[in-house]
């Protein structure tokens, strides 16, 4: 991959992020933000780093944390700068901190929720979130992205990233037109349409962040090393629907590639 240019993303990654569907910025906030925000889950989960013996379950999850050092964390400089260049220049919402966040343990357990998906972005007032709802344009999500708030290697749990995904699922959305497909009609076949996309794990140092396409197929894992792993997986929001008169950015670019009109 290609160095990160010192004001965001160098060309290269950017074409790098419409064809692959993520792209890795490294050092996009710093250690200490990232320590202050897993001494903030540690103190919310009631848990501590020092009692491996209550670590019981392989996963908890923290909802939408908005205290400053996870505001911080979510917008730095060269995070804003990458927003504008993947999302589009004033058409991402600035983020008020981070979530959802799952905390994964070192455990013998499945942690059953280890299966492939792409996160739905609307309809979610529906009681059956299988019936939660995306579409071709990627109504109400920009982008999906991972931050590493811990040091994260290949036995840590990393999530999963399925290669080039999202132009196939670009290419599954498109025949539903703007209702969409629900997340029930997307998995019913296990994205057998992905299955032979390249496997490819966020991994990486605290501080870490990956700005993936909405449409870009991940999964859990079981975690098989020895220290907890902190990650938040929020969507960059979008200050409202897809503007033909606007000119394209790279999530559309992609889309549009994957479905032939580009």
């Amino acid at each position: 991959m290609s160095p990160t240019h010192p004001n965001g993303l160098s060309a290269a990654q950017v074409e790098s992020f419409i064809t692959d569907g993520f792209v890795r910025l490294d050092d996009a906030f710093s250690r200490a933000d990232a320590e202050r925000c897993t001494d903030a889950l540690w103190t919310r989960t009631g848990l501590s780093p020092d009692r491996p013996e209550d670590w019981t379950a392989p996963v908890i999850r923290v909802g939408f944390q908005s205290a400053p050092p996870f505001v911080a964390v979510a917008n730095t400089a060269r995070l804003h700068r990458a927003y504008d260049q993947l999302a589009g220049a004033g058409r991402w919402i600035r983020p008020a901190g981070l979530g959802t966040i799952p905390i994964r343990f070192p455990s013998d357990s499945a942690p059953g929720d280890d299966g492939w998906h792409i996160d739905v972005s609307f309809g979610t007032d529906h009681p059956d979130f299988m019936q939660w709802r995306a579409n071709v344009t990627s109504r109400d999500r920009a982008l999906l992205m991972l931050f590493l708030l811990s040091d994260v290697g290949a036995e840590d749990a990393p999530t999963r990233i399925r290669k080039g995904s999202h132009h196939q699922i670009a290419r599954d959305l498109l025949p539903h037109g703007e209702a969409g497909a629900t997340l029930a009609q997307l998995s019913a076949d296990g994205y057998r349409s992905t299955e032979n996309c390249e496997t490819v794990l966020a991994t990486g140092p605290a501080g870490t962040v990956y700005l993936c396409h909405p449409f870009l197929v991940h999964a859990a894992q079981a975690h098989r090393g020895r220290n907890p792993r902190f990650m938040a997986q929020p969507a960059l929001l979008p200050t409202g629907p897809f503007d033909p008169a606007l000119p394209p950015s790279p999530v559309q670019i992609a889309i549009r590639r994957a479905c032939g009109l580009a």
